[in-house]
């Protein structure tokens, strides 16, 4: 008997690679019910073969559904991930609402599983923002091998990261451009067609933005609190995939090699690093992929125990979607949840 799981926010972009995700890697669900506001009520969306139909959020039962995947944003997740975790249904949601809720687990399966346990509390897990969940994928087998203390990391995060609006703009802009209409930015503050956006989320007090903070504070809730992070977030005219290059500093020794061989036998890793033309990967052979792909790993000469890494993965998947299907998975695995129909 399998699992009854219901995905909010399954109009969405994510929403619907999580339905993409769950059939492909045949989760055991004996039933899934997508979700989203009311204005979406009746919506078809695809899950594997079949065609579901979407029901309105508000006033749903959850009292026997297991898995509840959250999609639908903070404001919702606030409002609703209390009410359904109260039901008994676990909630692993993809927001922020809930990443620094000190009751509230943030998982990424290949970095920190085992502190999916925490998530009784409240029956919320935390899906971590989408350029952090690659960022420790990739870091997490070096800090085990050498210890990192310092990383400075600059995203080149691109527009499906704001959601269908973003990738509708850097297309109706890069029309406008090539038939000389005027173009207009209004999901960004900026014109992002063939440009680029210093700018994700709001200002902070110190000068960074949000999406700066999230990167340091969810990587140290994850990894290591004593890990020193700065990092510059930039929004770039790419539909799919999320690039960072990013610059460690180890408090052991580290070659280039070693890093290389660490990273190749890394759960999630994937390392295409040929020192020649075209032997890295590029966020458009990403999109689409489950892989955290590491390429350009050499020494930083400029410092002790350094090394310089770049890091791509598609933001919709191992960023978001994915990564919200194996901690379901990882639940199901450790036999941390109970078939609610069977009990």
């Amino acid at each position: 008997m399998g699992y009854k799981v219901a995905i909010v926010g399954a109009t969405g972009n994510v929403g619907r690679e999580m339905l993409s995700i769950l059939s492909e890697r045949g989760f055991p669900a004996d039933e899934v019910v997508a979700l989203a506001s009311r204005r979406s009520q009746g919506t078809e969306v695809s899950f594997g073969e079949r065609t579901l139909k979407v029901k309105a959020l508000e006033g749903f039962d959850f009292s026997d559904v297991d898995i509840c995947l959250m999609s639908a944003g903070g404001n919702i997740s606030k409002e609703y991930s209390p009410r359904i975790g109260a039901q008994g249904c676990v909630v692993i949601d993809n927001s922020s609402a809930w990443r620094y809720d000190q009751d509230v687990p943030l998982i990424v399966p290949e970095v920190n599983a085992d502190a999916v346990t925490g998530f009784s509390r409240k029956n919320i897990i935390a899906n971590p923002n989408c350029s952090t969940a690659q960022l420790v994928v990739a870091l997490k087998p070096l800090h085990d091998h050498a210890k990192i203390r310092r990383i400075v990391v600059a995203t080149y995060q691109s527009v499906s990261g704001a959601g269908k609006d973003g990738m509708d703009e850097l297309f109706t802009q890069s029309r406008a451009v090539f038939v000389a209409d005027p173009v207009e930015a209004k999901k960004f503050t900026k014109r992002i067609a063939f440009n680029v956006i210093p700018h994700i989320d709001v200002f902070m007090e110190d000068g960074s933005t949000k999406e700066e903070w999230k990167v340091m504070a969810e990587t140290k809730k994850m990894l290591d609190p004593k890990i020193k992070v700065t990092c510059t977030a930039v929004r770039v005219p790419v539909f799919i995939g999320h690039s960072e290059a990013v610059n460690i500093e180890f408090e052991n020794p580290i070659t280039a090699d070693e890093a290389r061989d660490i990273l190749r036998e890394a759960p999630g890793c994937l390392v295409i690093d040929k020192r020649e033309d075209g032997g890295y990967v590029t966020p458009y052979e990403s999109a689409g992929e489950d892989a955290t792909y590491i390429s350009r790993i050499r020494e930083d000469q400029t410092l002790e125990n350094g090394l310089n890494i770049w890091v791509v993965s598609d933001n919709l998947r191992k960023g978001a979607a994915l990564n919200t299907v194996q901690i379901a998975e990882l639940l199901v695995n450790r036999g941390l949840l109970k078939q609610r129909k069977a009990a």
